[in-house]
């Protein structure tokens, strides 16, 4: 007891409680974090790209994987949509991928899943045919489900086939495209079909801006579309590539690239509502991540630390030990002379904060005596008091 005594009183203590420690509501059955909670991962931080102009491409975001960004060299990273692969036939021309009539569709040699996409486009200046037969193509996500690339100013189709529309599902909500010669734009979110069991338990999702301008609001798939036929619910590969549909008309790309997106928790990920199973597991692994800091610190930072791990996750030791402290420090407190007490106020305020949060919520037992005991020190001093 004299040696918890010792490095309680002597070591430095923040006075401060790190932001969301001990202060929004705890983690519950399916929530592995609490309010608020600062042990949750940070965001990764991402430069933003900049925006196109009808004259040049912008520039993609810091984490994006470039597919086409103008080179010869990015022509490397395509082949034709064919088994074996073999180099495609479509070609770069001032920085653009150029779609050749009569070659093939193009695939990515890259394979990817769950993302976000971007792709620019425009469709020949000069106008030929109508419908489906002006300025045909298409983007295939994991090269199952297209979203429609179609020359659609003053070009009425069948809805389910207009740009934007995920093909033979969902017509988009609005037709902003420009006019043929200009370059159009597409920004979608992609999340592929999930089966368990071989049960369908997410039908996957696409949300489809042109131009800026939303046309598909997370619509589901359906199965991924097709042509004529109406598509059924079925599971995708875990990863596919992305591919560009030759339809016999010469069609022009730039500006392609993708960013993974972090997974569903319905797919393992970790976002705010999971199932009781992964909130267990996860809260699990909070916990012992704590306490493996709590064992690189001294004093009161690590009396706290332990028990904050209780928050997460019960643990016999982490109870006992943190424990052991509080009462030390209570001890100490106790023993401060009335006339030097004020200068423990900070001290004392920022703990029993943390042990009233425990106390609250029920995540120490009723053997936690060092908090009544603490609260009545800050009572007697009347510092809970408004002033």
């Amino acid at each position: 007891m004299h040696s918890i005594l010792a490095a309680l009183s002597v070591l430095p203590v923040s006075l401060a409680i790190a932001d969301g420690s001990f202060y929004g509501d705890p983690p519950d059955a399916t929530h592995p974090w609490a309010i608020h909670d600062m042990n949750r991962p940070q965001p990764p931080v991402v430069v933003p790209g900049t925006p196109s102009s009808n004259e040049q491409p912008g520039q993609p975001p810091s984490d994006a994987v470039v597919l086409f960004g103008g080179s010869e060299a990015d022509l490397q990273k395509w082949e034709a949509d064919k088994n074996p692969p073999e180099p495609t036939k479509w070609v770069v021309k001032n920085g653009m991928l150029q779609c050749v009539p009569g070659s093939g569709y193009i695939r990515s040699k890259e394979q990817f899943s769950d993302c976000q996409l971007h792709v620019e486009w425009s469709e020949p200046e000069d106008i030929e045919g109508k419908s489906q037969g002006r300025g045909n193509s298409g983007v295939f996500l994991m090269g199952q489900v297209e979203v429609q690339v179609l020359d659609n100013h003053n070009n009425a189709t069948y809805p389910d086939g207009a740009a934007g529309s995920v093909y033979g599902v969902n017509p988009p909500m609005a037709n902003p495209i420009r006019k043929p010669g200009e370059w159009q734009s597409y920004d979608i979110v992609f999340r592929r079909p999930i089966f368990k069991d071989g049960k369908e338990i997410d039908p996957g999702y696409l949300t489809v801006f042109i131009n800026g301008v939303l046309v598909q609001d997370h619509t589901p798939l359906e199965g991924g579309g097709g042509h004529r036929a109406r598509s059924k619910p079925r599971p995708f590969p875990d990863m596919g590539p992305l591919k560009l549909q030759d339809h016999g008309n010469p069609v022009r790309y730039r500006n392609i690239w993708y960013r993974p997106l972090p997974k569903r928790a319905i797919d393992g990920g970790d976002t705010s509502r999971m199932s009781e199973e992964q909130t267990k597991a996860k809260r699990t692994e909070i916990a012992k991540t704590i306490r493996a800091d709590a064992a690189t610190k001294q004093g009161n930072e690590k009396m706290l630390r332990l028990l904050e791990s209780l928050v997460y996750a019960s643990n016999a030791e982490a109870l006992s030990e943190g424990t052991a402290m509080a009462d030390a420090f209570v001890a100490t407190m106790k023993a401060v002379p009335s006339d030097k007490l004020e200068s423990k106020k900070a001290e004392i305020m920022h703990v029993n904060s943390a042990f009233q949060y425990l106390t609250k919520f029920k995540l120490v037992p009723d053997s936690f005596k060092a908090a009544g005991e603490l609260n009545a020190i800050v009572k007697a001093n009347e510092w809970d008091k408004k002033k």
